[in-house]
C-alpha cells in the first residue's frame, strides 16, 4: 500500500476541477477555505516532529514537578529521591528479583591451575555469577594477592572483551586499560562481559538472519515485557555488588563502580539504583541527553527524559562521589551495513564524541544537588586531555581512588600482564551471555498471559453496565503507560474546507482540524446528495494503512486494489464516509516520531488518539451525521489504529480491524517464524511492558459492548489464521458468555490476501449503524 506520485498529481488535478465547477459548493457550511497545498500527510508528520522537539526541550524544567527533595539530611534526601529511584528501576526494566548472593564461580583450566593470567601483584581469573533463573554474569575478576584496598566492577564498552580491559590481549590502548590500572594499585577489580554490536546471532536461523546489533534483538523483545538490556546490565553489576557486599562481611571496603562508553552508561545507572556503590567513574557518556532520540535504538528509554536527564541520574547518586571523565566517546556510524542475507537493524542510531560544552553544562547541572547536600566536593569533572583523550586518564582514576579513601598517588604503570597458557573463549562465553537473555526474555513472554489475567483481574464482567464502569481503569492505563496521553487538543478546531469530488451521488471535501500547536487532522469527507433537511446519517470513518492517503480510500478514481475504494462504496450506499490522514506515512521519517516520543512518554498512537478525539468533536457537530453512529473501518495500520482508537474513545460505536488483527505478542516477539516483527525494520511496533499489560483481545473487549469485527483474509501473511482465529476466539467467547451479546462481535475469513473484502463488514456497519 505504498504512495504513488501519479496520484497525487490525480487527486491536485481533481481538486483543480472541482473548485472550478459551477453552482458547486466549495467549502461545507461554518467553515473557512481550505487553503493548503502540497503533501498534506508529510507536513503532517513534520508538525509532529516539531512538537515533540520543544517537548524534549520542555522536559528539563518540567521534569522538576515529578521530584520532591529534602535536603535537610542525606537519609531524608535519600527517603525522599526513593519513589524516583523506584521509577528508574521500571523504566529499565530492572524488576526482577536477582538470586542470592554466592561465592563467584572460577571458570578454572584445572583444580590446580585456575588462574588464566597473572600482573604485578594480582592474578586473573574467568568468572561466572548468578544473576536470575538461568541468567549468569560473566568475566574476569583481577584479584590482589593482598587484602584489597576496594572492591570494583570495572565495566568495559559493549564492544571489548573483558581481556582487553585487563590488558591480556590487543585492542584497547594502554592508557585506556582502567582495570588494569586499579588491580595495580590494590583494587580487587571484577570486569563483566557486555553484550556487544556484532550481528552474528541476530535473526531466525533457516529463516531469515538480521544486521541488527545483538543489543537491538534483546531490547526489541524485552521492551515488550517491560525489561531492557540496559536493565539486565544493570542487574548483572549489582549481583556484582551483592557478592562484594557479601565479601565485605569479612573485611569491609569501599565498593566503586567505573565505567567507560556503554559502560558508562551502565556504571551510571548502576549507582543510581544502588546505594551501596560509594564512588562511580563515568567516561566517555555523560552529557545533555536531549539527543537521546540519535543514539542507537538499545538506549531508547520508554518516559526517561520525564523525569531523568544524566543530572537527574547524578542526583540519586549525591551525595555519595561520582567522577565524570570528559573523554572521547565511542564513535559508531549505525548498525552493521544491510546485506542480501541481513537486514531488519533500525536503520538509525549514531554515537560520537560527547560534546564538552554539552558535559559541563549538564555536570552543573548536577552539582545543584550536591552542593544542597554539602558535597560539592564529592562530584568531580576530570577533562581527558582536551575532553576528547582516552579513558581512564591519570587524572580521572586518581581523583576515583582519592574519594574511594585510598591514601597516596597512582602507582606508575607496569608492565602488562602475562597470560597462563590458554585463553577462555570470548566467542563461546559471549554466546552463551547472549543465548541466556534470549532465552531469560522468551520465557517472560510465553508467561506473561498469566501476568495479563491477574493484571485484568479487577474487571467485572458481570455485566455490560459494570464492565463499562470497571474498565475505566484499564483504558486509563494503556493510554498512560502504554500508548502516552498527550492533553485534550489546545486549540480551537478552526475546520477548514474544500471541494474536491463532485459524483452523482456525493461530493467529497477535503477538511483541515487544528488539534496541538503545529499538529493538525486532516481527511476527506464524502456526504451523500439525497440528504433530507433535518436528517442525520450514521459515519463510518475509513482507515488507510501504511504509507497511504486519505484519497487510497475516498477518491472515487482510485484505483488501489487493497482499499478497494471502501469508503467511496460506502457512500454510494448512503453512509457518510470520512477518510482520516494518519501520520504513518514516510518512512523511517514518520518511525523517527517513535524515536523522539520514548523518551517524553509518547508514541506515534499518542497523536493519532488526539487527532480523532478532534475529528469526533467535529463529526459530531456536522448537522447531517448522527453522533450516535459513528463506526471505524481500518485495514493494515488502519486495522492497528481499530484496535487502539477506538476502544479507548467513546465516541465510536463501533470497530472494525481488517488485516491485522493477531495474536500481537507472538507477532512482535516470536523468535521461530517469519512473521515476526523481531526480523522487519518497522521498529515503530514496540510497545513498553504490552505483553504483560494487554493483548488485541484484551483492547478488543473494551469496545464491549459496543460492536466488533475482524476482517481476515486467509492469504495475508501478516499472520497466520491459527493465530487470528486464537486470538479471536477470546473475543467471541467474551461477546457471547459474558456480555450476552453474540450477534455484537463477527469475524469474517475470505479466500484473499492484504485486503478489504467488504461483504461480512458492509453487512455488520447496515447492521449495528441501522442503515437504512
Amino acid at each position: 500500500m505504498r504512495y504513488q506520485k501519479s496520484k497525487c498529481w490525480a487527486v491536485i488535478c481533481v481538486v483543480f476541477l472541482a473548485r472550478n465547477a459551477p453552482g458547486q459548493p466549495q467549502l461545507l457550511d461554518h467553515t473557512a477555505p481550505l487553503e493548503l497545498r502540497g503533501d498534506v500527510a508529510a507536513q503532517m508528520v513534520e508538525g509532529i516532529h516539531r512538537y515533540l522537539d520543544r517537548s524534549t526541550l520542555a522536559s528539563l524544567e518540567s521534569r522538576e514537578k515529578l521530584w520532591k527533595r529534602d535536603y535537610r539530611s542525606a537519609e531524608l534526601y535519600g527517603q525522599s529521591v526513593a519513589p524516583n529511584r523506584d521509577h528508574l528501576r521500571t523504566i529499565i526494566g530492572a524488576v526482577d528479583q536477582r538470586l542470592p548472593a554466592t561465592d563467584i564461580r572460577l571458570e578454572a583450566r584445572t583444580p590446580e591451575a585456575p588462574a588464566i593470567g597473572s600482573g604485578s601483584g594480582y592474578k586473573i581469573y574467568a568468572v561466572r555469577w548468578p544473576v536470575f533463573e538461568g541468567v549468569d554474569g560473566e568475566g574476569v575478576l583481577l584479584e590482589p594477592e593482598s587484602r584489597p584496598v576496594a572492591r570494583i566492577v570495572a565495566v568495559p564498552d559493549a564492544d571489548w572483551p573483558p581481556e582487553m580491559l585487563a590488558g591480556m590481549v590487543p585492542g584497547v590502548d594502554a592508557g585506556a586499560q582502567y582495570a588494569r590500572r586499579l588491580a595495580e594499585n590494590g583494587c580487587e577489580v571484577l570486569i563483566p562481559v557486555l553484550i556487544d554490536r556484532a550481528d552474528t546471532w541476530s535473526g531466525i536461523p533457516g529463516i531469515r538472519m538480521t544486521n541488527q546489533p545483538h543489543r537491538e534483538w534483546i531490547y526489541r523483545m524485552a521492551y515488550e515485557v517491560g525489561r531492557h538490556i540496559i536493565g539486565y546490565e544493570v542487574q548483572k553489576v549489582l549481583a556484582a555488588v551483592d557478592w562484594f557486599t557479601k565479601r565485605n562481611e569479612e573485611r569491609s571496603v569501599p565498593i566503586g563502580v567505573v565505567g567507560y562508553g556503554e559502560g558508562g552508561l551502565i556504571a551510571l545507572y548502576s549507582a543510581a539504583l544502588d546505594p551501596r556503590v560509594e564512588v562511580t567513574l563515568v567516561s566517555g557518556y555523560f552529557q545533555e541527553r536531549t539527543g537521546l532520540w540519535k543514539e542507537p535504538i538499545y538506549r531508547d528509554l520508554w518516559g526517561l527524559l520525564r523525569e531523568f536527564g544524566d543530572a537527574e541520574l547524578a542526583s540519586l547518586i549525591a551525595p555519595r562521589a561520582l567522577v565524570v571523565e570528559a573523554a572521547r566517546g565511542v564513535r559508531i556510524s549505525g548498525p552493521p551495513p544491510p546485506t542480501q542475507e541481513r537486514r531488519g537493524a533500525t536503520p538509525n542510531g549514531t554515537l560520537v564524541d560527547p560534546p564538552l560544552d554539552s558535559v559541563r553544562a549538564e555536570v552543573e547541572r548536577a552539582r545543584l544537588h550536591f552542593t544542597e547536600l554539602h558535597a560539592s566536593q564529592r562530584l568531580r569533572l576530570i577533562l581527558s586531555g582536551d575532553g576528547r583523550g582516552l579513558p581512564g586518564s591519570e587524572g580521572a582514576l586518581q581523583a576515583f581512588v582519592q574519594l574511594l579513601g585510598v591514601r597516596g598517588t597512582l602507582r606508575a604503570p607496569v608492565a602488562l600482564p602475562e597470560a597462563a597458557g590458554r585463553h577462555v573463549d570470548p566467542a563461546g562465553r559471549l554466546h552463551r551471555q547472549f543465548a541466556q537473555l534470549v532465552i531469560y526474555t522468551q520465557r517472560l513472554i510465553q508467561t506473561s498471559a498469566a501476568r495479563r489475567v491477574e493484571f485484568w483481574s479487577k474487571a467485572d464482567s458481570s455485566s455490560p453496565e459494570r464492565w463499562n464502569q470497571t474498565t475505566r481503569f484499564y483504558r486509563d492505563y494503556i493510554w498512560d503507560e502504554v500508548i502516552g496521553r498527550l492533553p485534550l487538543p489546545s486549540l480551537p478546531a478552526n475546520p477548514r474546507t474544500r471541494l474536491i469530488y463532485d459524483e452523482p451521488k456525493f461530493r467529497g471535501y477535503e477538511v483541515m482540524l487544528d488539534v496541538w500547536p503545529d499538529v493538525f487532522a486532516y481527511g476527506i469527507l464524502l456526504v451523500s446528495k439525497d440528504l433530507q433537511p433535518g436528517e442525520r446519517r450514521p459515519v463510518v470513518v475509513c482507515q488507510h494503512g501504511l504509507e497511504g492517503r486519505a484519497s487510497d480510500v475516498a477518491d472515487p478514481q482510485a484505483d488501489e486494489r487493497y482499499y478497494r475504494r471502501f469508503a467511496v462504496r460506502l457512500a454510494e450506499q448512503g453512509f457518510v464516509t470520512y477518510a482520516p490522514q494518519n501520520p504513518y506515512v514516510g518512512e523511517d521519517r514518520f518511525r523517527l516520531i517513535q524515536r523522539k516520543g520514548h523518551p517524553v512518554k509518547l508514541a506515534l498512537f499518542s497523536f493519532v488518539l488526539g487527532q480523532h478525539q478532534r475529528t469526533l468533536e467535529w463529526l459530531a457537530s456536522l448537522p447531517f451525521a448522527d453522533p450516535q453512529r459513528i463506526g471505524f473501518y481500518g485495514l493494515s495500520y488502519g486495522g492497528k489504529t481499530a484496535v487502539r482508537v477506538p476502544p479507548l474513545l467513546d465516541g465510536y460505536a463501533l470497530s472494525i480491524c481488517s488485516a491485522d488483527f493477531n495474536e500481537w505478542v507472538w507477532k512482535t516477539t516470536s523468535t521461530d517464524l517469519a512473521y515476526s516483527y523481531m526480523l522487519t525494520p518497522e521498529y515503530d511496533m514496540l510497545e513498553f511492558d504490552f505483553a504483560n499489560v494487554v493483548n488485541y483481545s484484551d483492547l478488543a473487549k473494551l469496545m464491549a459492548p459496543r460492536p466488533f469485527m475482524v476482517e481476515r483474509g486467509h492469504n495475508d501473511m501478516v499472520a497466520p489464521d491459527e493465530w487470528v482465529a486464537y486470538e479471536y476466539a477470546k473475543v467471541r467467547w467474551f461477546y457471547d458468555t459474558r456480555m450476552r451479546l453474540p450477534d455484537h462481535t463477527a469475524i469474517e475469513f475470505f479466500n484473499g490476501p492484504h485486503e478489504i473484502n467488504g461483504k461480512g463488514t458492509f453487512e455488520f456497519l447496515h447492521r449495528h449503524l441501522r442503515w437504512p
